[in-house]
């Protein structure tokens, strides 16, 4: 249902302002007026959201005196404090109505913050500096906390608790450096961070999350090992934990009723359109959970995030799709419906959406479903929190466009006359104060989890004891807890009895644990103990783990020696290939990594059956063969690659497209180049014709002339009228001849090196679009900058 309660609440008042009235505030006049001639005033009279629910603008941010606005808090007075993105510190006390909104810029020497926490008589402040952005007069990226020493209500005081680095660089954060800061109900401090921040320093030796490595068969980088994290201290920031890792690039964490801690993660964009994209998802974080993101050694290749079934990772709640991830908050103390104060409200940058994710227990964790709670275009949403009023207030913004803070109440029960006849009949949904959902048998399932998860960390005589017969729990969340607290104690406790257990669900958990933590020297024992397992008997699920069993035990107690090898192929060769595509790429991994005999016909034949996505699974392991081709393979595998690229660059022809600088065209290239370099100089010579063949197609040519240097203000006055007489076909015809796709993607098609612009309408309004034309590089992300290295001899 469309809502337009605050273009309807405005505009009334905004009218009775402008009328001869002697009872209207001239202050209230002067602040309708300013939201009214605000660009954000036209997005709100748009916004969708579900029937009974208003939403109201209720203050529009001066971009060039406040900045753009990216993250929210309540403090113990109810004000909310906020920060721009590149700026300042600002406090707001919201008003009823719009005259009695006032904003007050805090006097601080911090700036840049991604993550804002009231708490313990403090605001903690996540300052994330940029490459860009001017000195803000701290120390640095990291996590600082302010109070207000004399009484004054002022902020005075400024200490740092936690610097953090970057990942890549000495020159300071970007998008996936530092967020969100969350209180936890046992008042210790949660912190996440994106994929580009380096851990907290010193850790813990009590840390949960530890001995993460990239664990992939095909290698990738590294450096960005364990990912996005989320770490927790207590309130003085002395002593750090790692709590869990494996993320992309979260912005936000938010505690529900039950305790348990919940993040939105973030998609691989560059991935999109490929078998191996896992999309934006909903996650549970658990006590060591590990979420399986990893770094791309190159691009394009599958090899750089775990799929969900892997048993040494968490998985996700619910996937929601593309998107960009921001704020994150639950409806506790909302004055909502009963559903709605349960759900996880969930901002979507991209898309300009805030998602309503309704949680359900299962087991010791959760399943998900998700709606769209509010949409609109021109809708960057940035941070949301619950207010002691009982509304959501959330913030539009980033990367420097048009910021604003709106307001969301549930409003029918106030303008229903008959709400308690009707609340009988069950017209009007109860707004009264709920708790949790009434689950004995989850909330049983957790207590457990709980109870394995205090030996995470800790040597305790009883660990092993007490978690082993939950090692072949049904509960995904229990045996990962119990695996965990196992691997925490000495190996010396337990390795026998592993490599001696019949179970074969706990047996499988318990090698995955050995093979994590255990000595090399045991490699022998465990790939014997995986080989005399009934493989062609398990279910497809048990399989899977038991695939990934080995696959730990060769890559973390490896190299393998050829006779253990050998024996492994003899185990793994006959189920190759299966009727499962989750098996079959689990299983040409491990047999291209062994160099089994007659991989490379399976593999081939395989993609001649395969349909695309998978195709390009197949083509991308056949590349890291290294050795055993023969001639008739090469010439099977670069034909091919010939033929689909060929077919692919017809097909975007006939779209009026060149398709020339796709991401498709250059992954194909990158297989091509990978097999290419593996042979020798005479292969390369007898292969040229098909390792070099030209299948470019030619694209349109563009017969436009120059005809001047617009400049945005020649467009400015027209603005009002982009929306009406639009033809998509000439928009799309000055896409192509300008070479947009080139660098940007659209749908599924185009390139990676500059940002996606699929939905680019749903976060930014049409000033901000017009100025990313004419003056592109006005703003740039961290994530397309493109950098010069001046060396010292000046070169």
């Amino acid at each position: 249902m469309r809502i337009n309660g605050s273009r309807l609440i405005v505009a009334s008042l905004f009218a009775a302002g402008l009328c001869s009235c002697q009872w209207q505030d001239p202050s209230e006049v002067a602040a309708l007026k300013a939201l009214h001639d605000s660009a954000l005033y036209e997005v709100s009279r748009n916004l969708e959201v579900p029937e009974g629910f208003q939403v109201e603008l209720i203050y529009a941010v001066p971009l060039e005196k406040q900045g753009s606005w990216v993250a929210l808090t309540s403090d113990a007075a109810g004000r909310l404090i906020t920060s721009d993105q590149f700026g300042s510190l600002y406090r707001v006390t919201v008003g009823e109505r719009a005259s009695g909104t006032r904003v007050e810029k805090l006097d601080v020497p911090i700036g840049g913050a991604q993550g804002l926490l009231y708490a313990h008589d403090s605001l903690y402040v996540t300052v994330n500096l940029y490459p860009s952005a001017k000195d803000k007069g701290t120390e640095g990226s990291g996590v600082y906390r302010l109070w207000d020493s004399d009484g004054d209500d002022q902020f005075d005081q400024v200490e740092l608790l936690q610097s953090l680095e970057p990942v890549k660089n000495e020159n300071g954060h970007g998008e996936h450096g530092p967020h969100a800061l969350r209180l936890a109900p046992d008042g210790r401090i949660y912190l996440v961070a994106g994929n580009g921040t380096s851990l907290p320093q010193p850790l813990e030796p009590t840390s949960p999350h530890r001995g993460w490595a990239d664990d992939l068969l095909i290698p990738t980088s590294d450096a960005f090992v364990p990912g996005g994290w989320i770490a927790r201290t207590d309130k003085t920031g002395e002593a750090w934990e790692l709590f869990a890792g494996g993320l992309s690039n979260p912005y936000d964490i938010a505690f529900q009723a039950d305790g348990e801690l919940f993040t939105f993660d973030a998609d691989s964009e560059h991935d999109i359109g490929m078998p191996w994209y896992r999309p934006t998802r909903v996650n549970h974080v658990v006590s060591a959970g590990e979420y399986g993101w990893r770094y791309d050694s190159g691009p394009w290749r599958p090899y750089g995030k775990w799929p969900n079934h892997y048993p040494d990772s968490v998985g996700s709640t619910v996937d929601v799709g593309f998107g960009s991830p921001a704020g994150l908050v639950f409806g506790t103390g909302a004055r909502f419906p009963n559903r709605y104060q349960r759900a996880l409200f969930a901002c979507d940058w991209a898309s300009g959406k805030i998602y309503a994710i309704h949680l359900q227990p299962q087991g010791a964790t959760y399943k998900a479903t998700f709606e769209t709670f509010l949409k609109g275009s021109a809708l960057p949403v940035t941070d949301i929190v619950v207010h002691q009023d009982g509304a959501l207030y959330f913030t539009v913004g980033g990367r420097e466009a048009r910021s604003g803070l709106f307001r969301i109440r549930y409003t029918k029960e106030d303008t229903d006359v008959y709400r308690p006849i009707l609340a009988l009949n069950r017209h009007v949904p109860d707004t009264d104060p709920v708790g949790p959902i009434d689950n004995s048998s989850a909330s049983r399932a957790r207590e457990l989890r709980r109870h394995l998860e205090e030996f995470h960390g800790r040597e305790n005589l009883r660990a092993v004891q007490e978690a082993w017969p939950h090692l072949s729990s049904p509960d995904r969340a229990i045996r990962y807890a119990a695996r965990i607290a196992i691997e925490h104690q000495d190996p010396a406790q337990w390795q026998d009895r592993a490599l001696r257990e019949e179970d074969v669900v706990a047996a499988t958990q318990a090698l995955v644990g050995l093979a994590r933590v255990g000595e090399a020297n045991l490699q022998k024992k465990v790939l014997g103990r995986l080989n005399r397992l009934p493989l062609q008997k398990l279910s497809e699920e048990k399989l899977l783990e038991v695939l990934r069993a080995y696959g730990l035990a060769l890559i973390r107690m490896g190299p393998v020696h050829e006779a253990m090898a050998s024996g492994v192929i003899q185990r793994l060769d006959p189920l190759f290939p299966s009727s499962s595509q989750r098996l079959n790429r689990e299983l040409s991994l491990l047999l291209v990594y062994l160099e089994a005999p007659g991989v490379i016909d399976k593999l081939l034949k395989l993609l001649q059956a395969s349909q695309e996505q998978e195709q390009m699974f197949y083509t991308a392991t056949l590349s890291q063969v290294k050795a055993g081709w023969t001639r008739q393979q090469l010439q099977v595998f670069f034909s091919f690659l010939n033929l689909a690229q060929e077919e692919y660059l017809l097909a975007e022809t006939a779209l009026g497209r060149s398709g020339l600088n796709s991401r498709f065209v250059y992954m194909i290239e990158t297989f091509r180049r990978d097999v290419a370099e593996s042979l020798n100089d005479r292969e390369r010579v007898a292969l040229e014709d098909v390792i070099e063949k030209d299948v470019k197609v030619a694209g349109l040519e563009s017969s436009r002339r120059f005809v001047r240097e617009w400049k945005p203000a020649d467009f400015l006055p027209l603005l009002d009228r982009v929306e009406s007489g639009r033809s998509y076909e000439s928009g799309r015809s000055a896409y192509t001849a300008a070479g947009c796709a080139k660098c940007h993607r659209f749908s599924d098609q185009g390139g990676t090196t500059g940002p996606d612009i699929t939905a680019v309408g749903n976060r930014f309004d049409a000033q901000y679009l017009l100025e990313s034309l004419l003056v592109p590089s006005k703003v740039v992300s961290d994530r397309f900058l493109n950098e010069v290295i001046k060396m010292e001899d000046g070169v």
